[in-house]
């Protein structure tokens, strides 16, 4: 069995990618920094699994193109891929935005997510068999302030779920969404631009997901019998209701 995860240098990428090495496939992950994917393919082989990195940038087709159609033997086998690849950058007021941020969003969130698709399905469709599992967010069901573009973004992965599964049933290929809440990883160190206490605040006085969390929700996905297929997961901490209302213990 062989699963592609993509944004696999860390937090829910590479925390799956463990996760599905423990539980016996082979494991494609993808990813920027070449230095991270190393260390999470070493993760990977300490349980005995192969892993195959691809360093590339999923915002490039062509980068896209040239990874995937290099693939051969039975990593083209794909029987499970994980568009997990996905950030936010910024937050503030639509008409205070950087539009760098918003073409770094749309580009990794929704470009990046249909080229590993456009590449990945067609394996799939012509072994009848397969499953994709899309990592939106709480975003992707509701709209909060200062969130818009990011918050569109995770819409639309929204309803490329919807789409995917309505095209790909007849080709007995499964479509998950899986949808966070507040969940402790890179997130919200990339989007404030490395601001160290900005990040904190987000999480101060919760318990919130983890990594493992997501890791295991989308193995518990995955792992379902061939007649189930688990169309949509919205996961947040117990603390969290939806985006704006958090019970913080301060």
């Amino acid at each position: 069995m062989v699963v592609l995860i993509t944004g696999a240098t860390a937090g829910f990428g590479k925390a799956t990618a463990i996760l599905f090495a423990k539980n016996g496939y082979d494991v494609i992950i993808t990813g920027r920094r070449k230095e991270k994917l190393d260390e999470t393919a070493a993760e990977i082989k300490k349980h005995g699994k192969e892993a195959l990195s691809l360093c590339f940038d999923i915002r490039r087709v062509k980068e896209v193109e040239n990874a995937v159609s290099g693939l051969s033997g039975k990593w083209k086998e794909i029987d499970v891929l994980v568009n997990n690849a996905g950030l936010a950058a910024g937050m503030g007021p639509m008409h205070e935005g950087a539009t760098d941020d918003w073409e770094r969003m749309i580009d990794t969130n929704i470009k990046g997510l249909l080229y590993m698709t456009r590449m990945i399905a067609p394996l799939m469709v012509e072994k009848k068999k397969g499953h994709i599992i899309n990592i939106g967010s709480v975003a992707g069901k509701e709209v909060y302030a200062n969130g818009n573009v990011y918050c569109a973004t995770k819409h639309a992965v929204d309803a490329l779920n919807k789409a995917m599964r309505i095209e790909l049933v007849h080709h007995n290929i499964k479509v998950t969404g899986i949808s966070p809440g507040l969940a402790e990883t890179e997130f919200a160190l990339v989007r404030f631009g490395g601001d160290t206490e900005k990040a904190k605040a987000v999480y101060k006085g919760i318990i919130p997901l983890s990594a493992e969390d997501i890791a295991e929700t989308v193995w518990w996905v995955a792992s379902r019998p061939a007649n189930v297929n688990i169309l949509d997961v919205v996961m947040t901490p117990s603390a969290q209701a939806n985006s704006t209302t958090v019970i913080r213990k301060i």
